[in-house]
């Protein structure tokens, strides 16, 4: 190796909620880390609120207290998601998820899952990746090039840096960089659509239930925070963002409101308004030669379901545990037996998911006459078929 490189055993290029997790599996071992994020250190240590509220399960629940990252959420920042309903076209009638009893009986469930803030989870992990003395990390960086060949991983960063590894895993977003230079393709949806997140306070209780509101033309999610307290999620076509994106904040509130209709009372916005472009991807497949994708450079979910981070969560705690017991025996941890049953584990989890919540969204938000019909008949079919609900309801749990 030259004077300036730097081997490691994972190079983890992007520092966002995946790429923290995955490195914090990673704590107590001897396994060397190079974690390399394009953000400042600043924003890593104090990461600024983003208007994101994560649906978290419960599974995904036990993963971050098994991490030490629950552990760090202030108790007044967990929100917790005790049901969901749904709605098509009016707010007449509803689908309502609730806990299965038997995973109630079973597990003492007493909720679906919790609502937490991205920029806590970010913070949480951080602060939890920043005890381990295996970590190296490299902030203010650009990688400029990936390559591969039998024996290790070389990443370029923008600066001449090389940094030389027995695997590279990409954690750095939905437009992967990595991933293009890896040769991985993805299924990509682009739907079209923007994402406008704010909070607004309201009078009455929200009951810790989430709203889910396929209005024609529109779509708004109310997550519940504290009880008089809730997120708002409007989803509508990028042509008709401007139109809102220019509205006072007094405005935004009541046009929340009106799609609302008075449940909660009246709206006032409590922070800042966030927008975002809404896309789908899912990578072809999760792995190259000493590579893998965690994260949304995996996959990267329509917020509908919720399933998102809790995706990205599941494919640390897939992959992580391959590569410590990999280590522990003194095995290839790059090799491409290991990163193969990686890729089919977690490919059979998230494809049906990826691609039946975007054939949903699209009968949700498809508003020809016949496709409401169906749309009313799904959700009552839905409503009165146990099995089906309960599946449902089973995936939402986690």
């Amino acid at each position: 190796m030259s004077n300036n490189s730097h081997f490691s055993d994972i190079i983890i290029v992007g520092a966002g909620p995946a790429g923290l997790a995955f490195s914090r599996f990673f704590k107590g071992s001897d396994v060397r880390l190079t974690l390399i994020e394009k953000s400042s250190l600043t924003a890593l240590q104090n990461p600024a609120y983003d208007g994101r509220e994560i649906a978290l399960t419960n599974t995904s629940k036990e993963i971050l207290q098994n991490l030490g990252a629950w552990q760090r959420f202030a108790p007044d920042e967990i929100y917790p998601l005790k049901d969901a309903k749904v709605y098509n076209g009016n707010l007449n009638y509803a689908l309502h998820f609730q806990v299965p009893k038997l995973m109630h009986r079973q597990r003492s469930l007493d909720r679906l899952g919790n609502l937490i803030s991205n920029h806590n989870i970010k913070k949480a992990l951080y602060d939890e990746v920043a005890t381990m003395d295996n970590v190296t990390l490299i902030t203010d960086a650009t990688v400029t090039d990936v390559t591969t060949n039998d024996s290790q991983a070389c990443v370029a960063l923008a600066d001449g840096r090389r940094l030389d590894a027995h695997l590279v895993v990409a954690a750095d977003s939905r437009l992967s960089t990595v991933r293009r230079m890896l040769g991985i393709g993805a299924h990509m949806h682009d739907f079209g659509r923007t994402v406008i997140v704010f909070r607004v306070t309201h009078p009455l209780s929200n009951h810790g239930t989430a709203q889910e509101c396929f209005l024609y033309g529109r779509t708004l999610a109310l997550l519940p925070l504290s009880e008089t307290m809730t997120n708002c999620v409007i989803t509508l076509d990028n042509t008709q963002a401007d139109e809102l994106l220019k509205m006072t904040p007094e405005q935004l509130a009541h046009e929340a409101q009106r799609m609302f209709g008075d449940g909660f009372g009246t709206f006032t916005i409590a922070g800042t308004v966030h927008h975002y472009p809404l896309m789908g991807v899912h990578a072809h497949k999760f792995h190259a030669n000493r590579a893998a994708l965690i994260g949304d450079a995996a996959v990267g979910m329509h917020p509908v379901t919720a399933h998102g981070y809790n995706l990205g969560l599941q494919s640390a705690n897939t992959l992580a545990p391959l590569i410590l017991q990999a280590h522990r025996r003194g095995l290839d941890i790059g090799s491409n037996h290991l990163l193969s049953m990686y890729n089919r584990r977690h490919q059979a989890h998230t494809r049906p998911l990826y691609h039946g919540t975007n054939a949903m969204v699209t009968l949700f938000t498809t508003d020809t006459l016949p496709m409401r019909a169906v749309r009313d008949m799904a959700l009552r079919l839905s409503n009165n078929f146990p099995p089906v609900k309960h599946w449902i309801a089973k995936q939402l749990v986690g």
